[in-house]
């Protein structure tokens, strides 16, 4: 199973645009403006039951 990771653009945490991918981890993000280390993660998809 290959792993595809989109582009981050806003940090979830100050809301920076000032991102890069962080060397050292895998599918991590690092942010300039708060100096923040990051992942983002994908759970799962939602299920939305038909409505009668």
């Amino acid at each position: 199973m290959t792993q595809v990771h989109a582009a981050v653009f806003h940090c979830p945490y100050c809301g920076g645009e000032h991102l890069r991918p962080h060397e050292t981890s895998h599918g991590a993000w690092e942010c300039r403006s708060c100096m923040r280390v990051f992942a983002v993660r994908l759970l799962g998809l939602l299920v939305k039951e038909a409505r009668r």
